[in-house]
């Protein structure tokens, strides 16, 4: 936790690379299983953070600090080898428009009538501004170019760090929105941004950002009227067609100011959906005990000992 709060302070003036949003086929019927991970090589002479290649395969920064634990965020090693957790579990819940699960800070969308979920990372609320963690609501309008009104506890906040905003941010690329706004809702909205560093962080006012050329996928083809889930599922489990037993377990978002100002783990929710996957025949309790642990943020496949099994390098 303490290495995320570092990025807020670094990372302000970070220029990445944009990407697209990574497609996958629906899988099929009763699976929730889709994409496989990868892994690259971290290129001789890099002068590149992690962002760089978090960006070019369409990954927050948490999702790869989750993946390569150790790695240097500022300076990924030349000749390292770095791990791409572009294999999930669909959450739990209806395909249907967007979904966006704060837990892991990715943003799915099912476009209508498609066979493909298009999956996004995402920016969400700091601690204190949180982004709503269970919530339905829908595309109410879309802005190119929005402007920025700050609050006065906004203001104030910043006025602290020895900075002044106005009090209305015109259009442009120097507008934490970016150049793209979708509102949900009444007082949030799925933006752009100004500053990439965000992406994978807990550093918005509330609202859920993008890399731009994300939102611009995004303006281009979500309807007004979109349904729009906000979930919080740190932990996704599925038993697959096959009958093995996956998980896939992210860091929680602490849920009070002193467990995000702790360095301890936050307890993972264990819901007895979870415990029937884990408990099944087949798995080795310690094995299923040490992915929880470990928090990969990538599915690991617990019919499978763990020496074999995907994800799991060094769990136990």
């Amino acid at each position: 936790m303490r290495c995320m709060k570092l990025f807020c302070g670094f990372f302000i003036v970070l220029a990445s690379q944009s990407t697209l949003a990574v497609s996958y086929p629906l899988p099929p019927e009763g699976s929730r299983l889709v994409g496989n991970v990868q892994v690259i090589t971290v290129p001789q002479g890099n002068t590149q953070p992690l962002e760089t290649f978090a960006a070019e395969y369409g990954q927050g920064l948490s999702n790869m600090l989750e993946a390569n634990p150790g790695v240097d965020p500022f300076l990924p090693k030349s000749g390292m080898e770095l791990t791409i957790p572009q294999q999930i579990i669909l959450p739990s819940t209806v395909r249907e428009g967007i979904v966006v699960n704060v837990a892991e800070m990715r943003l799915y969308y099912y476009p209508k009538g498609g066979n493909t979920v298009e999956v996004l990372p995402i920016g969400i609320g700091q601690a204190g501004r949180e982004t709503p963690r269970n919530w339905v609501t829908s595309v109410q309008r879309k802005q190119e170019g929005p402007t920025w009104s700050p609050t006065a506890n906004t203001r104030r906040e910043y006025a602290k760090q020895g900075l002044t905003l106005p009090a209305m941010v015109p259009a442009g690329p120097d507008n934490p929105m970016g150049l793209y706004a979708i509102y949900i809702g009444k007082l949030y909205a799925i933006h752009g941004t100004n500053a990439n560093f965000g992406i994978g962080l807990r550093v918005s006012q509330g609202c859920i950002r993008l890399r731009n050329d994300d939102i611009k996928y995004l303006f281009d083809n979500v309807p007004v009227g979109t349904r729009v889930q906000i979930i919080d599922q740190p932990v996704k489990a599925t038993i697959e067609p096959d009958g093995s037993r996956w998980v896939e377990v992210h860091e929680p978002l602490s849920r009070n100011r002193a467990e995000y100002e702790s360095d301890d783990k936050v307890p993972l929710p264990l819901t007895p959906a979870l415990r029937s996957v884990i408990n099944g025949d087949g798995v080795d309790v310690h094995h299923a005990q040490a992915v929880l642990e470990r928090r990969s943020g990538m599915p690991v496949n617990l019919s499978l000992p763990a020496e074999t099994a995907p994800g799991s390098s060094g769990l136990l």
